[in-house]
């Protein structure tokens, strides 16, 4: 009963990290479709979230039950009350990915992104992927040296956020659409850094047991 059990508590991290990685191939291909105007690649994004949706769900299912059928205590239950938040953070991940699908293709066939801005915009998203698979490892290998690291992704892409939400200030050749979809697209991918970053607090909390600060927004984002 008791490997039985154990067995159970690590198909609960290997989960999450398949989520992750579910997370990051929608970033990529959403990057992809935005900067190259490609409607259906768009198009698969926006269809495949529903399957991270399910996935938490799923995930949360395995959870509870867990808790009821075996009353956890220390470092087991704070593995299954991380395991919560993190799936939840995922799922929002996996939102934040079909905007920016979302974006591109409301945007179709004329281009999302000016010009002057790809090289920015494919830097967050670059930024952004590597943040959720350095913190899907931090979740499979308990590394908070790498988690000190995303958190250092995480300042990079608030300063691009703040670079171009001034550049757009500046400019006068946007139209309206343009500026509501940049403002939105830098805030999709700086919120994207947040839930990572959250994402490895988390894990801090599963090895040390000390308390996640629910009051810094890097740790606890419930908007998007």
């Amino acid at each position: 009963m008791r490997e039985a059990y154990q067995s159970d508590l690590r198909y609960l991290v290997d989960d999450l990290v398949d989520m992750a990685s579910m997370v990051r191939t929608a970033l990529e291909d959403a990057t992809t479709a935005l900067l190259e105007s490609d409607l259906g690649l768009a198009e698969r994004v926006i269809a495949a979230d529903p399957h991270i949706d399910e996935r938490q769900v799923d995930l949360d299912s395995k959870i509870v039950e867990l808790l009821a059928r075996q009353s956890p205590v220390a470092t087991d239950l704070r593995l299954m009350v991380a395991a919560l938040r993190m799936s939840s953070s995922l799922e929002r991940m996996g939102d934040l990915s079909a905007h920016i699908a979302l974006t591109a293709r409301r945007s179709h066939p004329e281009p999302t992104v000016p010009a002057q801005h790809r090289e920015q915009i494919a830097r967050m998203g670059e930024l952004a992927a590597t943040a959720v698979h350095e913190a899907a490892v931090v979740i499979a290998e308990r590394d908070l040296a790498l988690a000190a690291r995303v958190e250092n992704n995480d300042s990079q892409l608030d300063e691009l956020q703040r670079e171009i939400a001034r550049e757009i200030a500046r400019s006068e050749g946007f139209s309206n659409a343009q500026i509501v979809d940049m403002t939105l697209l830098i805030r999709f991918y700086e919120r994207l850094g947040d839930h990572a970053v959250s994402l490895v607090r988390r894990v801090g909390f599963l090895v040390t047991g000390d308390s996640v600060d629910t009051l810094n927004s890097a740790t606890d984002v419930d908007e998007f």
